[in-house]
């Protein structure tokens, strides 16, 4: 049977001339995993001693719907603060855009105040990848896009993407934008394939964007099957976790892996162990048989 490629473990960011890892590490969860800024220090060595250089957070990861806006960057920026060498051996991501209690604000005001409150947070100089982490359908991309640039060529940011957007929101931004869009952040999982159908995934290959893919474990899902589907999925993940002695969790990132278009998923676990772990996914192989079996189980019915 024909076996697809092993993933690369090192992969470009777009076209930005950026090398990011094949997995990356999401810190949605950083500020309820009790560590403090020691703590945290600590848990990102050992993330980029696992070999996951991509840390992907935002302004909005540690907000409860009340307060901690914000509180996820600063608690990294401390951590970075405690071990400023860190900064160096990582790709960090940040997204904006976002502003409780109202839903999104991308108007240029806004954005720019975003963009240099993160850049304070973060105790950094510059952010590696900025991403508009929800489209605000009241901006016109041509200001959203005036904002990104002017922040790009005063050094504050080295790149740019945007987090589930639909393919004509990339098109229209990219449409205004001097510099090259190079990375999109949709939800992706064996359980979520649309982006695999729709046409995101092949507008990503056509204009050179790495995918980041969130909750590639749909939500855990993956790991706790209640419904019958969810049950089908991970059975057929089982077949080749099983068969080359990994968790069905590696398994899963590797099944996205596996596409053309350069998946990387972002791993949400803040236990070192579990990222240390979703590592093994790099040595996972696929035959198109087994690939397709798990596609088949999501969909629900045979291929056409």
């Amino acid at each position: 049977m024909s076996e697809l490629p092993l993933p690369p473990a090192v992969r470009p960011l777009g076209r930005s001339g950026i090398a990011v890892s094949a997995l990356g590490w999401g810190m949605w969860r950083l500020t309820a995993a009790g560590l403090d800024a020691a703590g945290v220090a600590r848990l990102v060595e050992g993330v980029l001693d696992a070999g996951v250089t991509l840390l992907d957070t935002a302004d909005i990861y540690g907000f409860d719907g009340k307060s901690g806006f914000g509180d996820a960057e600063a608690l990294l920026g401390q951590a970075l603060a405690l071990a400023p060498s860190l900064r160096s051996r990582m790709v960090l991501a940040t997204k904006g855009g976002i502003l409780p209690p109202l839903p999104y604000d991308q108007s240029p005001t806004y954005l720019q105040g975003a963009i240099e409150a993160s850049l304070r947070r973060l105790k950094t100089d510059v952010i590696d990848l900025y991403q508009i982490h929800r489209p605000d359908i009241l901006a016109h991309p041509q200001d959203v896009a005036r904002v990104l640039d002017d922040a790009a060529q005063a050094g504050k940011i080295r790149s740019i993407g945007m987090s589930n957007f639909t393919p004509a929101q990339i098109a229209a931004l990219s449409h205004f934008l001097d510099a090259p869009l190079v990375a999109t952040q949709p939800e992706i999982s064996p359980l979520r394939i649309e982006p695999l159908e729709n046409g995101e995934m092949d507008q990503a290959m056509v204009m050179g964007l790495t995918p980041l893919a969130w909750s590639p474990l749909g939500g855990g899902s993956l790991l706790d099957p209640q419904t019958p589907r969810d049950r089908a999925v991970a059975d057929a993940l089982d077949v080749v976790a099983d068969a080359q002695g990994v968790s069905r969790s590696s398994a899963a990132f590797s099944w996205l892996m596996a596409h053309p278009a350069g998946i990387v998923p972002i791993v949400g676990s803040q236990q070192l162990a579990r990222v240390v772990e979703a590592t093994q996914a790099l040595t996972v192989r696929w035959t198109r048989a087994e690939w397709y079996a798990v596609l088949v189980a999501s969909r629900g019915a045979p291929l056409p």
